[in-house]
């Protein structure tokens, strides 16, 4: 009888308790809060560092677990073989340059001058096979010679009217100078073979391997000696500043936060300390199909999938680890996303 009577207050004793946890539930689900509180882990982006050309790794200056800066030395190639391609598009240019320069220089004065030489001499040429040309006609006529002797001093004559007529044009080309489509063709073909140097010169620098963003070095892939190519990383960066936090906001809560609205995020690694950060992406879409029609009670159990941008200036947020996230709600005006917190 005694234990019955026990296991009745007992009974008494756990509704009572119940029933206080339930109206302090309902009292707490229902108070007004001005701060939201959501719960993520922290992820962060990677980079995969390649060359941009082919070759075998002559130097690795980083190891994994190194900080790097941005525009930092990571690794180079073996640059001889660029170096002689740089060499030979340097000579090319050079030559052109100098065929270039001598079609806009024009024919030098001497050029003229033995144009013009050359012009007189055929005058003169010309002049003496008119006279034998007269003579020959005399005497044929006077049927001292045979008629073959005139033929050839009339063949003579012809040449020697055509050799001045060629005189003359090589003269005037001389006087002229080049012509202008010859300029213009040499003026291109400078272009290409500069533009072959400047080809050349990036691929030499792209024979050394720089950090893209600052980060660190989570994987060294290939080692010297090793042949690289642009499909093939040679080290996996991990960017981590800013993370973020990956992370659920309920379907209720949806319309209480807009992209780029302040936030807060805290660790039990570092309790007591809070890192500034903005939300920087809200899925447009449930992380579940919902059902064609849907009660009130299940729309609330739909979650969008939020991303929270950390600032983490002392590497403190690492991947993985898990968080809170507080988005305080009166008076968070959206910031600028291009200007985000870690920037100030």
């Amino acid at each position: 009888m005694a234990i019955s009577k026990k296991k009745r207050a007992v009974a008494v004793i756990l509704v009572l308790a119940i029933g206080g946890g339930a109206a302090y539930w309902v009292t707490r689900a229902h108070a007004p809060t001005d701060v939201l509180t959501i719960y993520g882990n922290i992820d962060i982006r990677q980079v995969q560092a390649a060359f941009d050309d082919n070759g075998r790794i002559l130097d690795l200056r980083v190891q994994e677990g190194d900080r790097v800066h941005k525009g930092q030395l990571l690794a180079e190639l073996d640059p001889v073989r660029f170096q002689d391609a740089v060499a030979k598009s340097q000579g090319q240019v050079a030559a052109q340059e100098q065929v270039l320069a001598r079609l806009l220089a024009g024919s030098r004065p001497e050029e003229i001058a033995g144009a013009r030489a050359e012009t007189a001499a055929a005058q003169a040429t010309l002049s003496n096979a008119e006279i034998t040309w007269q003579r020959q006609q005399a005497l044929a006529e006077q049927q001292y010679i045979p008629k073959q002797s005139l033929d050839n001093a009339a063949a003579a004559l012809k040449t020697a009217r055509a050799n001045l007529d060629h005189a003359r044009q090589a003269l005037i080309l001389a006087i002229k100078g080049p012509r202008k489509e010859d300029i213009a063709a040499a003026r291109h073909t400078l272009e290409g073979d500069r533009a072959a140097l400047s080809l050349a010169q990036r691929e030499l620098a792209d024979s050394k391997l720089y950090a893209p963003a600052e980060g660190v070095v989570q994987d060294r892939i290939l080692e010297p000696g090793d042949m690289a190519n642009p499909q093939t990383p040679v080290f996996t960066l991990a960017l981590d500043n800013p993370v973020w936090v990956r992370a659920y906001l309920p379907e209720k809560s949806l319309g209480q936060v807009r992209l780029g609205m302040k936030a807060w995020i805290e660790s039990d690694s570092f309790p007591g300390q809070r890192f500034p950060g903005w939300v920087g992406f809200i899925s447009p879409t449930a992380e579940f199909t919902p059902k064609t029609v849907e009660t009130t009670e299940l729309r609330t159990e739909l979650s969008y999938r939020v991303r929270v941008y950390a600032c983490n200036p002392a590497h403190r947020l690492r991947l993985g680890m898990p968080v809170s996230v507080e988005i305080p709600l009166p008076g968070n005006i959206p910031q600028s996303l291009s200007a985000h917190p870690c920037a100030q």
